[in-house]
């Protein structure tokens, strides 16, 4: 077992990734992320938030979200891929679109090296809102 330094949290494996302390808000969330990835995840957020600038940013789930009534598209670094969260619905619905990415799910992966497709983010972003608002 080890056990983090930061929060006594114990895991299996040595070094094991996680988040000590939850972020409250993106901001901060991006500033806990990998100094290289933080310019995309910025890109991201505002590529959704030009899209929906109705919706109001939070965390949820420990991730970056974007709401309004619910919850309508997360976002949220891994190691190998930026991933957007729309559900399974919009993934369906714009399945077409996304059949050069890995989808599965309502998840949607993009490579860090891969330049991230502005047009459909933001056609995803807002058909969540128009589906999913309260």
């Amino acid at each position: 077992m080890w056990k983090c330094p930061k929060c006594g949290r114990e895991f299996s494996r040595q070094g094991q990734d996680h988040y000590c302390m939850k972020p409250q808000t993106i901001d901060e969330y991006i500033a806990m992320q990998d100094e290289a990835v933080q310019p995309r995840l910025r890109e991201v957020r505002g590529i959704i938030h030009s899209a929906i600038p109705e919706a109001e940013e939070r965390i949820s789930w420990s991730m970056p979200t974007f709401w309004k009534g619910r919850n309508l598209i997360h976002f949220a670094a891994s190691k190998k891929h930026l991933g957007l969260y729309p559900g399974d619905e919009a993934t369906r619905v714009f399945a077409e679109a996304l059949k050069d990415f890995d989808v599965s799910k309502g998840t949607i992966r993009i490579p860090w090296n891969r330049a991230l497709p502005e047009t459909l983010i933001r056609e995803i972003a807002r058909w969540c809102y128009e589906e999913y608002r309260k």
